[in-house]
């Protein structure tokens, strides 16, 4: 009774804050409901209609692209940067908590930055001069995806590469003296003996980025006034507030909210 009774508030919050949404969201994605009239029970005429919605294709092609670019980036990147730091023995603390700041920080700060960078007389167009594409970076049907797929991986990166650096501590140093003495290089090493050593910790980071793809939503809001150029920045979520909020669609909004948790599960 007692494990019971100290789990209860987090099983009580479970229930009335994830269980009983997605519940609900089944139900509503069923029915044809304006939030105005009852809802009608509609079967899967609303899977049918959103499957069909080229809108709703291309957010979901928007955000393959970028799960593409994030993902192994973060993983990447976030698994060579913990190494590193896990060496350093000089200023460790003050670098820890540099690659961290971004991620604690508020998207729309944050997004102020890449704006004064990425944008049409921004910091990147200035230097590159002539070279600079045009349309400009978050006007570009073909680089606005890119462009928020490295803004998510540099935000999100400090709590990948933290993760990593727990599991760094896992991995015993004899591996390491053992590889050494074998004759193998820092190179070999870390592919031999860290990279299998935090196989767990990458398999979290693989679904908490994907997870974290799956959500986009203020990132092409912010940097590209919605979704823009013509959509080609568009999340499935973000095409879920336009249905769903703007135009007053809730079982649309709901059906494609199933559809995009269905495929993040399938894909975890």
């Amino acid at each position: 009774i007692a494990f019971w009774m100290f789990i209860s508030p987090w099983l009580i919050g479970f229930a009335f804050f994830t269980v009983g949404p997605m519940i609900s969201s089944v139900y509503v994605s069923l029915t044809s409901w304006d939030l105005i009239t009852p809802p009608r029970f509609v079967g899967f005429a609303n899977y049918a209609d959103v499957l069909k919605d080229p809108d709703v294709q291309q957010s979901f092609v928007n955000v393959a692209e970028f799960l593409v670019i994030n993902v192994p980036l973060t993983v990447v990147l976030s698994l060579v940067l913990a190494t590193a730091l896990n060496a350093v023995t000089r200023l460790r603390t003050f670098l820890r908590v540099s690659y961290y700041v971004p991620y604690v920080t508020a998207s729309v700060a944050l997004v102020a930055v890449w704006l004064f960078l990425f944008g049409k007389d921004g910091m990147v167009n200035s230097i590159l001069g002539p070279l600079a594409p045009d349309p400009s970076w978050l006007v570009n049907s073909g680089l606005a995806m890119p462009v928020i797929a490295l803004f998510v991986t540099w935000k999100q990166l400090g709590f990948s590469i933290l993760l990593y650096l727990a599991a760094l501590q896992n991995v015993s140093r004899d591996l390491y003296e053992s590889a050494a003495v074998d004759g193998a290089s820092r190179a070999k090493a870390f592919w031999n003996v860290t990279v299998p050593g935090v196989r767990s910790a990458t398999t979290l980071v693989v679904i908490l980025a994907t997870i974290t793809g799956a959500n986009l939503f203020t990132e092409p809001y912010l940097l590209t006034n919605g979704g823009g150029p013509d959509g080609a920045s568009a999340s499935p979520v973000f095409v879920m507030y336009q249905k769903g909020i703007e135009q007053g669609h809730p079982d649309t909004a709901a059906a494609i909210g199933v559809l995009l948790v269905i495929l993040v599960l399938l894909i975890s």
